[in-house]
């Protein structure tokens, strides 16, 4: 696992894909991350959040800025990706989300960025988070003792395992679009 796990802002993996893309300061980090076409649409970021975890990545060593001057201005803090962010980045890209209520944020913020590293990424990432749905499942069906349709256990059950079929669905579709 990787050495950034513990972390609960999985919007700090967004900030190191953006800067594995290219060098930014703050205020352009806050504008792709704000765009509705992209990641916008998960997350919602205030600026002065964006810099509190700029600072934290920085102080992780996955981060470092160089100072930019500007004419009439204080100079600007340009951030830039270490190797040590590089790896952590690729690291993440490459496991599954391990709960189904990772999949709206985390997953999506994995595939946006697995989309940039190319196919293969994309593939790897799908198969890998299709395996883990489908351990899911296969725990939804083998855990329901309680065969009754009128137990309120086998509904739980019954809910659970659509929401992890429709998520299987979904990865499908995912390769359909993204793949073929």
């Amino acid at each position: 696992m990787c050495p950034m796990t513990p972390t609960p802002l999985d919007i700090e993996w967004s900030l190191l894909g953006f800067l594995h893309q290219q060098p930014r300061h703050g205020y352009a980090l806050h504008r792709k991350l704000s765009q509705s076409k992209g990641l916008g649409i998960v997350w919602n970021l205030k600026q002065s959040q964006l810099y509190a975890l700029l600072d934290k990545l920085e102080r992780r060593g996955y981060i470092a800025h160089t100072l930019k001057p500007q004419t009439s201005r204080p100079p600007r803090k340009v951030y830039a990706l270490t190797p040590e962010g590089e790896d952590a980045l690729h690291a993440w890209l490459e496991e599954p989300v391990a709960h189904g209520r990772d999949i709206r944020m985390e997953f999506m913020a994995k595939l946006y960025f697995a989309r940039r590293e190319g196919p293969n990424t994309v593939q790897q990432l799908l198969d890998a988070q299709r395996q883990i749905c489908q351990n899911w499942l296969e725990l939804q069906q083998t855990g329901d003792d309680a065969k009754e349709v009128e137990s309120y256990t086998w509904l739980v059950h019954q809910f659970r395992a659509g929401q992890i079929e429709a998520m299987l669905d979904w990865l499908d579709l995912c390769e359909e679009i993204l793949l073929t």
